[in-house]
């Protein structure tokens, strides 16, 4: 009688587990996101990256004389020996008109850091690859908000994470940081200074981290 009886309580207990299952895996929770978080950023988006998606890269005179992003970027690239520049000549225009262009190419050094990356940004351009200069991890989930007002059966999620952060050497360079400014923001807050925001959606397996602006 006691073998049985601790039979069907076991066999009760494992009932209730499976029968809870469903429920638990759409139930918003710490554990949860963070196995979410961790599986998407394996899957290739661990990567903090500058949105130079495609090189070489042709900086004209016009960009150069308003001291644009990447006239301010590029040289100390260059300096850092991540790229190398060439004076190539093009048709005068109104962007150029000396008739002009440098163009950056990306030396071997800084091949090592143009990875696979894929990225839909908002206009709907796919880029395959990215210039990226740290890798990131999950330290631990702080905080989320759920909105269904769009979908009650597949709400949205966005979820803010505590963070740690590998970034490149090179990043030390005080040029770097002083033309990197967010990236050097970023490392800095690393450990629980600054949080990052993840979107994640519910699926029929659970919460799911999704690519693309938060």
């Amino acid at each position: 009688m006691k073998i049985l009886t601790a039979t069907m309580g076991a066999a009760a207990a494992f009932a209730l587990v499976a029968c809870s299952h469903p429920t638990d895996i759409k139930t918003p929770s710490r554990d949860s996101f963070e196995a979410g978080l961790r599986t998407f950023l394996a899957d290739g988006h661990d990567q903090l990256c500058l949105g130079m998606y495609d090189w070489p890269i042709d900086l004209t005179e016009a960009e150069a004389g308003a001291h644009s992003r990447h006239a301010v970027q590029l040289p100390v690239f260059e300096k850092l020996g991540l790229a190398r520049s060439t004076i190539l000549p093009v048709p005068k225009s109104a962007e150029n008109p000396d008739g002009a262009i440098k163009r950056y190419e990306l030396t071997d050094e800084g091949r090592k850091y143009y990875k696979e990356h894929a990225y839909k940004s908002r206009d709907g351009a796919v880029h395959k690859n990215d210039f990226c200069v740290a890798k990131l991890s999950v330290a631990k989930v702080e905080s989320w908000e759920i909105d269904s007002s769009h979908d009650a059966q597949h709400p949205a999620a966005t979820v803010s994470y505590t963070y740690q952060i590998d970034p490149a050497p090179w990043m030390q360079d005080p040029d770097a940081q002083r033309v990197l400014p967010m990236v050097a923001k970023v490392i800095k807050g690393a450990g629980g200074g600054l949080q990052m925001h993840q979107g994640f959606t519910l699926g029929d397996k659970g919460w799911v981290a999704v690519a693309g602006p938060v």
